[in-house]
Protein backbone atom coordinates (compact mmCIF):
# COMPACT_ATOMS: atom_id res chain seq x y z
CA UNK A 1 0.00 0.00 0.00
CA UNK A 2 1.31 3.45 -0.89
CA UNK A 3 1.27 5.97 1.94
CA UNK A 4 -0.32 9.38 1.61
CA UNK A 5 3.08 11.04 2.08
CA UNK A 6 4.43 9.38 -1.05
CA UNK A 7 1.45 10.58 -3.08
CA UNK A 8 1.87 14.14 -1.84
CA UNK A 9 5.59 14.05 -2.69
CA UNK A 10 4.76 12.83 -6.21
CA UNK A 11 2.28 15.69 -6.66
CA UNK A 12 4.88 18.15 -5.38
CA UNK A 13 7.50 16.93 -7.84
CA UNK A 14 5.00 17.01 -10.70
CA UNK A 15 3.91 20.52 -9.80
CA UNK A 16 7.51 21.74 -9.55
CA UNK A 17 8.36 20.29 -12.96
CA UNK A 18 5.26 21.81 -14.55
CA UNK A 19 6.02 25.25 -13.08
CA UNK A 20 9.61 25.00 -14.31
CA UNK A 21 8.48 24.06 -17.82
CA UNK A 22 5.89 26.83 -17.83
CA UNK A 23 8.36 29.45 -16.64
CA UNK A 24 11.08 28.52 -19.11
CA UNK A 25 9.42 27.27 -22.27
CA UNK A 26 6.16 29.19 -22.32
CA UNK A 27 7.07 32.52 -20.77
CA UNK A 28 10.64 32.82 -22.07
CA UNK A 29 10.17 31.41 -25.57
CA UNK A 30 6.58 31.15 -26.73
CA UNK A 31 5.10 34.43 -25.46
CA UNK A 32 7.84 36.69 -26.93
CA UNK A 33 7.77 34.75 -30.20
CA UNK A 34 4.00 35.11 -30.54
CA UNK A 35 4.17 38.84 -29.69
CA UNK A 36 6.90 39.28 -32.32
CA UNK A 37 4.88 37.41 -34.96
CA UNK A 38 1.66 39.30 -34.23
CA UNK A 39 3.35 42.70 -34.23
CA UNK A 40 1.09 45.62 -33.35
CA UNK A 41 -2.01 43.42 -33.25
CA UNK A 42 -0.73 41.80 -30.06
CA UNK A 43 -1.30 45.05 -28.17
CA UNK A 44 -4.55 46.09 -29.83
CA UNK A 45 -7.00 47.90 -27.56
CA UNK A 46 -10.67 48.13 -28.51
CA UNK A 47 -11.86 51.72 -29.06
CA UNK A 48 -14.71 51.40 -26.53
CA UNK A 49 -12.28 50.23 -23.87
CA UNK A 50 -9.83 53.02 -24.65
CA UNK A 51 -12.60 55.56 -24.01
CA UNK A 52 -13.51 54.24 -20.56
CA UNK A 53 -10.00 53.54 -19.23
CA UNK A 54 -8.39 56.38 -17.24
CA UNK A 55 -5.55 58.22 -18.93
CA UNK A 56 -2.52 58.00 -16.65
CA UNK A 57 0.60 60.01 -17.43
CA UNK A 58 3.48 58.20 -15.76
CA UNK A 59 6.14 60.71 -16.76
CA UNK A 60 4.25 63.81 -15.64
CA UNK A 61 3.81 67.06 -17.50
CA UNK A 62 6.54 68.13 -19.92
CA UNK A 63 9.18 70.44 -18.51
CA UNK A 64 9.20 74.02 -19.75
CA UNK A 65 12.10 74.91 -22.02
CA UNK A 66 15.22 75.92 -20.14
CA UNK A 67 15.92 79.63 -19.93
CA UNK A 68 18.79 80.84 -22.06
CA UNK A 69 22.03 81.26 -20.09
CA UNK A 70 23.60 83.60 -22.66
CA UNK A 71 24.29 87.12 -21.49
CA UNK A 72 22.88 89.59 -23.98
CA UNK A 73 25.36 92.05 -25.53
CA UNK A 74 25.07 95.65 -24.39
CA UNK A 75 23.09 97.97 -26.63
CA UNK A 76 25.06 99.35 -29.54
CA UNK A 77 27.51 96.40 -29.65
CA UNK A 78 26.96 93.47 -31.91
Amino acid sequence: MIGIGVVIKQFAVGLAVSVLIDATVVRLLLVPAVIYLLGTTSSWLPRWLGRILPRIDVEGPPEPPAASTEIPAPAGQA
